[in-house]
């Protein structure tokens, strides 16, 4: 009865219009003044949120990514693949998901890459003959690639509330990923075949691919830099972040695409950004103190062990809760009221938390698109100018996509823990 009444008051504050972490914050206070437990657990229980080496990574890499967003990086790497794949059928968007792809490999931030490869995209393939919303579901759906192709902020966010290993989980991240972008490629290759008014982009000469591989290259040395470094053990997560800034900031000044009111608006950017997430975190942390308190996590647990005792179920049930949230909850709000109740769920039904951590960002990917507050479909619409019924319509078929993928990585769980246990 209690989980029933927290969720619904959840939900109520949600729908009236109060932001994530005041819901959660507020409901955590009032649940710990209500049980008779003292208010400065509250203060407490934020202060060990940021108690945290690891979380000084996320305004980091928001600022890597916001760095190199201003400086028009991802523009020089479009052109670089683009010039490599742009007259294969289909090439356009081929180049549109390997930009993505790569760009996630550097930013973490979904976000971030929807903008970025979408501000440039766009336009190139609406010219060439792609509907409009096949191209925004396209950019929506290829942006979602920044939080499971590591570095994922999402991941470093789990990896801090479940204390697993960072590095493994970028490492299980890895092949998921790639996997879902190669989806998105035969889906463009697909349409190419089929579509009507799709228009094949002439090759391009032997002196354009050199001029724009070689603008590309720094981009690519940066995302040598931070995931070979976190993988050979040279840098932690955090490191590889500060590292990350300084040659991002590095080559947008030597490219000369840079200027003190770019700095600006991307420190500025990168402030809105880390400001949301961390309340977000603040007041998770307090609602997770408050329901440990009420042993809610315990009783879900004990619900689980009674009732669920295939694997199958209980991840089918996560899956169905997840896709619901997704329709009014972004990615790290999902993350963190969720995990605090399901985490001591896992040992139980002997999950791996790893694979897990993959499953659960899948599913947040597809919150990210879905209707009516996927946030990668704001960002699409505002990048394009687009009416949302358009996104909307085109999203679908990568939803999926990505619920293939989901699938591939149940049945087969060495797609995600192959890697980081062989690596």
């Amino acid at each position: 009865m209690t989980i029933v009444l927290l969720l619904s008051l959840l939900v109520v504050t949600l729908l009236m219009g109060i932001p994530v972490a005041f819901s959660l914050g507020g409901i955590g206070l009032a649940m710990l003044l209500y049980g008779g437990f003292s208010p400065i657990m509250a203060p407490m229980a934020i202060y060990s949120s940021f108690d945290s080496f690891i979380l000084l990574s996320v305004p980091l890499f928001l600022m890597m990514s916001n760095i190199l967003l201003q400086g028009g990086v991802g523009r020089d790497l479009f052109r670089a693949v683009q010039s490599w794949v742009g007259h294969w059928p289909g090439g356009l968007g081929i180049a549109t998901i390997a930009s993505c792809t790569i760009f996630s490999a550097i930013s973490g931030s979904s976000v971030a890459t929807a903008a970025t490869i979408g501000s440039i995209a766009i336009n190139e393939m609406t010219e060439r003959g792609y509907n409009r919303p096949f191209v925004y579901g396209l950019i929506a759906a290829g942006g979602t690639l920044g939080i499971l192709i590591p570095p994922s902020i999402p991941m470093i966010v789990y990896g801090v509330i479940t204390e697993e290993s960072i590095v493994d989980l970028f490492l299980a991240g890895i092949v998921p990923g790639l996997l879902m972008a190669s989806g998105f490629i035969l889906y463009c290759l697909f349409y190419a075949r089929y579509s009507k008014d799709y228009i094949a982009s002439a090759k391009a000469t032997n002196a354009e691919r050199k001029s724009a591989t070689l603008r590309a290259l720094p981009t690519i040395f940066l995302a040598t830099i931070i995931i070979g470094g976190i993988y050979t053990g040279i840098f932690t997560p955090t490191e590889s972040a500060g590292v990350g800034v300084t040659v991002s900031l590095a080559i947008v000044i030597l490219m000369r695409t840079f200027s003190v009111e770019k700095f600006k608006a991307a420190a500025m950017n990168t402030m809105k950004h880390t400001v949301t997430i961390f309340l977000i975190i603040a007041g998770a942390k307090v609602f997770s103190k408050a329901i440990t308190l009420y042993q809610i996590p315990q009783d879900i647990s004990m619900l689980v062990s009674e009732n669920i005792s295939e694997v199958g179920l209980f991840i089918a049930a996560v899956c169905f809760i997840l896709l619901i949230m997704g329709f009014f909850l972004e990615s790290v709000s999902m993350l963190l009221i969720m995990m605090p109740v399901l985490y001591p769920s896992l040992g139980l039904l002997g999950i791996d938390p790893i694979w897990f951590a993959i499953i659960f960002v899948i599913m947040i990917e597809c919150a990210l698109i879905t209707p009516p507050v996927g946030l990668n479909l704001f960002v699409i619409q505002s990048v394009s100018g687009g009416r949302s019924s358009e996104i909307i319509k085109g999203v679908w078929p990568f939803i999926v996509i990505m619920l293939l993928c989901l699938l591939l990585v149940y049945f087969f769980p060495g797609i995600a823990l192959y890697v980081p246990f062989n690596f």
